[in-house]
């Protein structure tokens, strides 16, 4: 498995962000708009422990489905683990941490092996640069909608 992490800062109040991060739609709202992300079915609202969802993305340049569970929920944490999709495998780990009143640090860990044998490792070189660039953007959309 290959391992992505990213980091950034907010200020804002973990109460908050944590309330957009557990709402599915926050999806729509920060993935880039070229991957034409569309959430097909949910099994609720609120992200909670054992939630499934699937949702149809370009995956560089294929339009795919993608099928996951919430298999761990604890306040300021949750993971997402695909059940079925493009990738052999996928863990997200979503982590967010209070540093005061007005600043929280969001993490994200990604675990993931692409599918192929050899040709999937050489190709996650270039998946770890798409997903560089996609958390990229989330820090930049997140930051844009809850400063507003």
């Amino acid at each position: 498995m290959i391992k992505f992490i990213n980091k950034f800062i907010i200020n804002e109040d973990i109460e908050k962000v944590w309330k957009f991060y557990t709402d599915i739609r926050h999806l729509e709202i920060i993935t880039p708009k070229k991957l034409n992300l569309k959430i097909i079915k949910t099994t609720n609202q609120k992200i909670i422990l054992g939630q499934e969802t699937i949702i149809s993305a370009k995956i560089i340049i294929i339009q795919s489905t993608w099928h996951s569970k919430i298999t761990l929920f604890q306040h300021y944490e949750y993971i997402d683990e695909m059940l079925g999709g493009p990738l052999k495998k996928w863990k997200h780990t979503h982590k967010f941490k209070r540093i005061n009143e007005n600043k929280t640090e969001i993490i994200d860990k990604v675990e993931f092996s692409l599918p192929y044998g050899i040709f999937g490792k050489i190709a996650s070189i270039f998946f770890i640069k798409i997903l560089r660039q996609l958390f990229e953007h989330r820090k930049d959309e997140t930051i844009k909608y809850l400063s507003r």
